[in-house]
């Protein structure tokens, strides 16, 4: 994480957004611009060059490529490491352990790092891809009782991360006030992701307590 700013700044690639020729230059550009890491993962998965699409961002970029995986099937041995997602907001046993389970032998056997993370989706005005393709409902917007114990479990059941998600494509990020009330209620490291779009959204999610930001 780089002090200087506050937080770390994490930029996400979705391959099935971009060609396998496109990612390698977006990576080189966002380190180059001062990103701490890239993550590359999707809600789904349209083609079968994941492994390919991994190796160019690694490839390009000597900052750390984490994997941001939304199935089992987006996993590689060329990422640096993979975050573990458990999705507790929702009571979808797939998401909280189902996946996570046919995961694990592969995680191992492939060497990658693994990073504990309560995976929160929160919400942001519209479905987003997570929303649909987990069939969970988000946390509403407005209900920071909710998204503090919420978090709080996951922090009690030993992961390493929580990271509060509006989404893809979501209308509006998570309010500031939020992330505070998440960040002053748990001990570990918060992310938050979506509907960020510009540097004065994120400097208010960092003031908040964030301490990573994804876009």
């Amino acid at each position: 994480m780089c002090e200087n700013n506050g937080a770390g700044y994490f930029v996400l690639l979705d391959p099935d957004k971009w060609e396998v020729d496109q990612l390698a230059p977006m990576a080189s550009a966002a380190a180059e611009a001062g990103a701490d890491a890239i993550l590359i993962g999707s809600s789904m998965l349209l083609h079968p060059r994941f492994d390919d699409s991994v190796l160019a961002v690694r490839e390009a970029i000597d900052i750390p490529c984490l994997l941001f995986p939304g199935s089992t099937i987006q996993l590689s041995r060329h990422a640096d490491a993979v975050l573990f997602l458990s999705l507790v907001s929702g009571r979808n046993a797939n998401y909280l352990i189902g996946e996570q389970v046919k995961a694990a032998p592969l995680i191992r056997d492939l060497g990658l790092e693994s990073i504990a993370t309560g995976y929160m989706l929160i919400e942001s005005g519209r479905m987003t891809s997570a929303e649909y393709m987990s069939n969970t409902r988000p946390i509403p917007h407005d209900k920071h009782d909710i998204a503090k114990a919420t978090a709080l479990a996951a922090q009690y059941l030993g992961m390493q991360w929580v990271y509060l998600e509006a989404g893809s494509g979501a209308e509006r990020a998570i309010a500031p006030e939020m992330i505070a009330a998440v960040a002053n209620y748990v001990d570990v490291p918060l992310i938050a992701g979506g509907g960020i779009r510009t540097p004065e959204q994120a400097a208010q999610c960092v003031a908040a307590g964030a301490s990573f930001i994804v876009t």
